[in-house]
């Protein structure tokens, strides 16, 4: 099954479960910041359902847009995940959108609004 993005969001009341261990152990699936894949993807979101997670896809992404960027680098410096980076060879900005985990730092600081939110 194909990597999917979603948000989990675990309450007061089952923090203290090991959930995500027994995705891994149970599900048998590897688990990034906002991705996890394997062949058991359905199982284990049904399982976090019946554990009192709220699960929700990711539906949105962020977009450089390329005609705005002044390749700066002030995004590359906040980014927690490295999907900004400068291009040594062209001192260019680039941007991975696979590495992204949308938090939109990147779209707070951009002073030319280059970073974009879209659903």
């Amino acid at each position: 099954m194909a990597p999917q993005k979603i948000i989990l969001r675990f309450g007061k009341d089952i923090a203290d479960r090991p959930i995500i261990y027994r995705l891994v152990r149970d599900y048998d699936l590897v688990i990034k910041v906002l991705e996890f894949t394997g062949d058991n993807c359905d199982l284990g979101l049904a399982y976090l359902k019946t554990q009192g997670v709220r699960v929700q896809p990711l539906a949105e992404d962020v977009f450089r847009n390329e005609e705005k960027c002044t390749s700066c680098g002030v995004c590359t410096d906040i980014c927690p995940s490295g999907a900004l980076y400068i291009e040594r060879s062209t001192m260019e900005v680039n941007f991975n959108s696979d590495n992204c985990i949308v938090c939109q730092i990147c779209v707070k600081v951009c002073p030319v609004k280059a970073m974009e939110v879209r659903f």
